[in-house]
């Protein structure tokens, strides 16, 4: 197989079967493009070949699991961050099962990969001092400090994804009656979510920034598109600063999915129904909500009140006689 056979596969999947067949959104096709930069890099470092040169038998299923494996060594990634990577490459390997079929045994040794188990820990979310304190947090007296505060109180209030909030453009807005913002999620959904009052001044007061006339609603100094590592950055920079404020935040991670998470827990606490959250938060189907469902607290202990009492006596214990005892083991 001549060596450059790998790279004209795997462009052919992301341009022909991923672009055009599947029309797969903006946000998988970064996600698989960086699996597959990864990948190729640890194959020339083990391989000493340069990725172009490559040829589709050399990424058999024993390079694939050391490339998994050293993810979790040298990157520290969890098991569902290993499972997405590992999802991308299967994705890979069932378009190869139809364009080489020579390499079937390869493929489905490669494809009988399996994924890692991992134990499905309760969401995490903040209270309402805490989401006090990070609001906070910003310095407002600042360009920066504006922009952050505004991300921070769109990102609780909307309940947007990372790719959503840095996604929004400045006409996806609408600020008058009926204020909303419009974006579009996973599966290329396009939605509406309301406003409140704080929203629309914050985001007011922030699109009349000098030289705020740019496409993009967030942007870098730069005037570029804010990036998601940047989201993530300046997150944990105001985690910092509000755990001062508000010291229970030391023990939780602040991210952009705990926001959205802390959104959801707030509508369910105030007795929104779950098919109306999920139709708020974009999800597929509504038992993805049933995740806030067992983390709240709060609910299970409202249900724990009005459950009836048990009619039984409480009795001090008295140890049965040794004599009867003896009789009784016999």
């Amino acid at each position: 197989m001549n060596a450059t056979k790998l790279s004209g596969l795997l462009e052919r999947f992301f341009t022909d079967r991923l672009m055009r067949q599947r029309q797969v959104s903006p946000h998988t096709i970064s996600s698989y493009r960086d699996t597959f930069r990864l990948l190729l890099l640890f194959a020339k470092q083990h391989l000493r070949k340069p990725p172009a040169r490559l040829a589709l038998d050399e990424i058999d299923a024993p390079l694939i699991v050391s490339f998994l494996d050293d993810l979790e060594t040298t990157r520290k990634i969890g098991a569902r961050s290993r499972n997405l990577r590992l999802t991308a490459i299967r994705s890979f390997f069932h378009y190869l099962a139809y364009e080489e079929p020579a390499h079937a045994a390869q493929i489905q040794r490669v494809l009988a990969i399996p994924g890692k188990r991992c134990a499905k820990a309760l969401v995490s979310f903040l209270d309402r001092p805490e989401i006090d304190a990070l609001l906070a947090a910003p310095d407002q007296r600042t360009w920066y400090g504006r922009r952050d505060y505004a991300i921070i109180l769109l990102a609780v209030q909307t309940g947007l994804r990372v790719s959503e909030l840095t996604g929004l453009r400045r006409e996806d807005l609408h600020l008058e009656a009926g204020a909303h913002v419009r974006c579009s999620g996973k599966g290329r959904k396009e939605r509406c979510t309301p406003l409140t009052r704080q929203a629309v001044m914050a985001i007011k007061s922030w699109l009349q920034e000098p030289g705020n006339d740019r496409e993009w609603l967030f942007t870098s100094t730069h005037g570029s598109r804010l990036s998601a590592d940047a989201l993530q950055g300046l997150l944990a920079k105001y985690h910092q600063t509000a755990c001062q404020r508000c010291p229970s935040l030391a023990k939780k991670r602040v991210t952009p999915h705990v926001l959205r998470h802390t959104l959801a827990m707030q509508l369910l606490q105030s007795g929104i129904d779950r098919s109306v959250i999920a139709l708020w938060l974009g999800h597929e189907s509504v038992e993805t909500t049933q995740i806030y469902l067992d983390a709240n607290l709060a609910l299970k202990e409202q249900v724990l009140a009005k459950t009836a009492p048990s009619e039984g006596v409480w009795r001090p214990f008295k140890a049965e006689d040794s004599l009867l005892a003896f009789l009784r083991s016999l």
